[in-house]
């Protein structure tokens, strides 16, 4: 726990999507089969075409291996997308590719549910593995 960049301590969002910001604890219970599940109601990125803010919620879903992500830094990690401009495809599969490869879950799945824009109100579920 020594090696926690994030958590304890008072840092300034970043300005720049990063993922060596998302740090690891250890999982207590390797050897049993369980789902941890997160929710932020306050996510934000930009539209890739119009620069205009887009809305949602993060819900992400895994069955840890080895690892649980401390959650300080996730949380710093998803507010590092407000500047990010990205279609909200490519922000939901680039969370689960970071995710991934910090993780190294059983199991993982990403869900961004975005807030209503011109009257369509847009979902998207990415996992690993695929599925």
């Amino acid at each position: 726990m020594k090696d926690l960049k994030q958590l304890g301590q008072i840092t300034e969002v970043p300005t720049i999507r990063d993922a060596s910001i998302l740090e690891k604890i250890d999982n207590p219970s390797p050897s049993r089969s369980y789902e941890v599940t997160l929710h932020s109601k306050e996510f934000t990125s930009l539209c890739p075409v119009t620069g205009q803010a887009d809305f949602g919620e993060v819900k992400i879903s895994y069955s840890p291996d080895r690892y649980l992500i401390e959650t300080k830094s996730l949380k710093m990690y998803l507010a590092s997308y407000r500047n990010e401009k990205l279609f909200n495809e490519q922000t939901v599969n680039a969370i689960l590719d970071d995710l991934v490869e910090v993780l190294h879950p059983k199991s993982i799945c990403i869900h961004g549910i975005f807030s209503q824009r011109g009257g369509i109100q847009l979902t998207v579920k990415a996992s690993h593995p695929d599925g």
